[in-house]
């Protein structure tokens, strides 16, 4: 019997759904931060984005915050996430966005 952990399996079995491959209970509200240059290129693309995922986003649901110097702006949109390939078309198409420089 190996010592070594099984790079294949997560640690914690408890919350890992092994069909879905995820940590996650669907649907859940998820909170997702584009980040880039401050200007309308990037609040439009974004907002577009996520409103091609998310038809029924709820109101106060963005927020958006600049650097100290105002150069970059981030957006953090929660919503309701219904599955993990939900996530991952959203989080596919913020990060192919030119406008977007970095996306968690």
């Amino acid at each position: 019997m190996s010592d070594k952990p099984n790079k294949d399996k997560p640690r914690n079995k408890i919350f890992y759904d092994e069909e879905q491959e995820t940590v996650f209970e669907f649907p859940c509200e998820f909170p997702v931060k584009a980040m880039g240059k401050s200007g309308p290129e990037l609040e439009t693309a974004v907002l577009e984005i996520i409103n091609r995922h998310v038809p029924d986003l709820s109101e106060g649901a963005v927020k958006f915050n600049q650097s100290s110097s105002g150069t970059y702006t981030s957006i953090t949109i929660t919503f309701t996430a219904h599955s993990k390939d939900h996530l991952d078309k959203v989080y596919m198409e913020l990060t192919s966005c030119q406008h977007v420089v970095y996306c968690i």
